[in-house]
């Protein structure tokens, strides 16, 4: 029963979180032009909200392409990218931190033969592998719990996140530029 009471409460507290941000009425301020008005009324004000609420919504499993569109949109793509990179990188480290409190190293107690080969490559280059993930997979929410809950050192996971993120957040910023470009141009 000891595997199994640490992703319980992790999967207790996603419920928790969801119902509150439902319940709460935050739901309604996840959206594009709730998060570019407030980046444009006020820089600094809006950065700290942009990251607050790109921090809950990773927690919550909201997808960070939202977050970066509206910064994209709000801010331009160099700008957009920058605020989009700092909120990313401390919603990632919440998560963690979060996670890792909650349901500790909870993926270590697993005897699937499955996870046992996941780990040993996580182990054998932890940074190289974060470095990877974080290319292909960005800040979604099942890999942040999943490193969080894997053992890996903070260090580690911190290093390859800060790494990782910059390749997919310079594509989806030249990606969402573009397609505003070219919107604009159509209209």
């Amino acid at each position: 029963m000891r595997k199994y009471r640490q992703p319980l409460l992790v999967l207790l507290f996603l419920g928790l979180m969801l119902a509150a941000f439902q319940l709460s009425g935050l739901r309604a301020h996840f959206d594009l032009a709730f998060l570019r008005q407030h980046l444009l009324e006020n820089w600094f004000s809006g950065l700290l909200l942009f990251i607050a609420l790109f921090a809950l919504g990773n927690l919550i499993h909201i997808p960070g392409w939202i977050f970066l569109a509206a910064a994209v949109l709000a801010l331009g793509r160099t700008w957009g990218g920058l605020a989009t990179y700092l909120a990313a990188a401390i919603s990632c480290c919440l998560t963690f931190f979060t996670i890792r409190w909650l349901g500790g190293d909870a993926l270590r107690l697993l005897k699937n033969r499955f996870a046992i080969r996941l780990l040993s490559h996580l182990d054998e280059r932890p940074v190289r592998s974060i470095f990877l993930l974080r290319c292909l997979l960005q800040t979604a929410p099942p890999l942040n719990y999943a490193l969080a809950m894997s053992g890996v050192k903070f260090r580690q996971y911190l290093l390859g996140t800060l790494l990782g993120l910059p390749v997919p957040i310079t594509l989806y910023c030249v990606f969402f530029d573009y397609l505003v470009k070219a919107l604009k141009l159509a209209a």
